[in-house]
């Protein structure tokens, strides 16, 4: 969950992340999307991991933005697979943000997924707001 707007709540800083500045939320819905299917997903995580493969499946790779007031949207990524790398959607919402704030476009996510190339995504987000719904076997 991200919480954009000039100030953050203090009833949400522990449960969001607080970017200040604006972001386009479809444009990163377009980002988000582009990540659907099942790819190698080694650019999106951390250092130091030590599996066997980086190959995963996203069944559904989603962004959703909520008026809040006329300075403040809540932006919810929602993400489901058959499981992730380490600190993975960290760097995927990271990555998200990056085109939201036009560092990046989102036509360039699924060469930067391609690439294999962790320095071509962007950077790690912080774990404020992620949240674990569910996991099913």
């Amino acid at each position: 969950r991200l919480v954009c707007g000039p100030v953050l709540s203090p009833f949400d800083r522990r449960v969001a992340w607080h970017v200040s500045g604006p972001l386009d939320a479809g444009e990163m819905e377009r980002a988000a999307r582009a990540l659907e299917g099942r790819h190698d997903f080694a650019a999106f995580q951390s250092v130091g991991s030590d599996v066997r493969t980086t190959v995963r499946s996203l069944l559904r790779s989603t962004l959703t933005a909520s008026v809040r007031d006329e300075e403040t949207r809540d932006l919810v990524y929602e993400v489901t697979g058959d499981g992730f790398l380490r600190h993975m959607v960290r760097a995927i919402v990271g990555t998200l943000v990056d085109v939201g704030a036009s560092r990046l476009r989102a036509d360039e996510v699924p060469g930067i997924l391609a690439s294999c190339d962790r320095g071509r995504a962007g950077a790690t987000a912080p774990a404020l707001g992620l949240c674990l719904i569910s996991v099913s076997y």
